[in-house]
């Protein structure tokens, strides 16, 4: 007799926003790797020396990719909006710089320069790299849902807890896309899955990567009836 278990599924996972912070932690590293080979050795009073790059242009290059990954991680556009704020960032950009608009600005903060050493982009993109792996290859990883010919299972790693739903008749799609999490995210988008039946839920689950690819395969499994998969594995 055919095993159940052998039935072709496809698990789908969950991410978090930390997820999207992978560009903070690679600008860390480049940044360090420029400042290690074309860096200066200074001495600070108690005979500390520190390497640092003397171009304020990296530590304001760190501090604005910072800041855009947590604005747009924690402020969602989908859609055309998500295409629209960006190009209004960058052309507020450019219409400051053109108008030299810049320079002023900075004045009003007295001695604005930004200097972080080899040691503070190691360091910082070392901590958030570990973060970023134990979110993305472990705890992301303790709850998922198993899609099978004709079921959908949400499972748990711990406690061995599981929901199972009749998938005959569900209904899902993908939420409109936020532009930038789309690409930075790898193809990421948040599914909506509705089931049928005395017990009609909605399944939310955000930040699936490579989304196009898992809706493809979820209509072909959806679509297979359970005997006719357990049949082809039998024959």
């Amino acid at each position: 007799m055919p095993d159940p278990n052998d039935l072709p599924e496809l698990r789908i996972f969950s991410r978090s926003t930390i997820f999207f912070w992978w560009p903070v932690w690679l600008t860390g590293y480049i940044l360090a790797a420029i400042t290690y080979f074309w860096g200066e050795t200074l001495s600070v009073s108690n005979g500390t020396n520190i390497l640092v790059h003397p171009n304020t242009g990296l530590g304001i290059t760190f501090i604005v990719v910072l800041s855009l990954i947590m604005m747009f991680t924690n402020v969602r556009l989908r859609g055309i909006y998500s295409v629209v704020g960006l190009l209004v960032i960058a052309f507020v950009t450019v219409l400051f710089a053109w108008l030299g608009w810049w320079d002023s600005i900075f004045r009003i903060i007295p001695q604005l320069t930004v200097y972080m050493n080899f040691g503070f982009y190691v360091t910082f993109s070392t901590l958030l790299l570990v973060i970023w792996a134990l979110r993305f290859f472990f705890f992301d990883r303790l709850v998922f849902w198993r899609v099978r010919p004709g079921q959908l299972t949400e499972e748990h790693m711990i406690g061995g807890g599981e929901q199972s739903y009749d998938t005959r008749g569900m209904l899902f799609e993908q939420r409109a896309n936020d532009f930038f999490r789309h690409t930075v995210g790898l193809g990421s988008a948040d599914l909506l899955l509705i089931t049928t039946g005395a017990r009609k839920e909605e399944i939310d689950i955000p930040n699936v990567l490579f989304a196009n690819q898992k809706i493809r395969t979820m209509q072909r499994l959806i679509a297979i009836k359970p005997e006719e998969a357990l049949a082809k594995i039998q024959s």
